[in-house]
């Protein structure tokens, strides 16, 4: 057992595994790409894959600000990530979709993950990968009311 991580708990044991991977599989792809993508980039990414929301429906269902996912998306457009698009009869409102590159960038992305989830499981066992998807996915009675 990693010392470190021994005193810990339940919460900081999360993030620290949370951090230690995000910084994993972003090493990962910058090691691997010509295209820099911060978390935040892929955290708004994973919330369009194959749809297309609005802006405003993105800032609402990722924990960054408003201004901030503004800023991000903006960042994803100049990199020819995302397509930001008028909705129709609505000329406030924008909707944002990845483009042929944010697709292909996002599917090589979850092959990487996939691949350090593989090796993951080679190393805690495949039944014990599950059973913390599972547990991860439960209804813990916790909610941020």
């Amino acid at each position: 057992m990693n010392h470190d991580l021994e005193h810990l708990d339940l919460i900081d044991l999360l993030s620290e595994r949370h951090l230690l991977l995000r910084e994993i599989t972003e090493k990962l792809w910058n090691d691997s790409s010509e295209i820099y993508i911060s978390n935040s980039e892929w955290f708004i990414m994973a919330r369009i894959y194959k749809k297309q929301p609005t802006i405003s429906y993105v800032s609402k269902n990722v924990d960054i600000s408003r201004q901030a996912v503004h800023k991000f998306i903006k960042k994803l457009e100049s990199k020819g990530l995302v397509e930001i698009m008028n909705v129709e009869n609505n000329n406030k409102e924008k909707c944002i979709k990845l483009t042929p590159l944010g697709e292909e960038c996002y599917e090589k992305n979850a092959a990487l993950k996939a691949s350090l989830e593989k090796k993951i499981a080679d190393t805690i066992g495949e039944k014990q990968v599950a059973f913390l998807k599972d547990l991860l996915k439960s209804d813990w009675g916790v909610g941020a009311d």
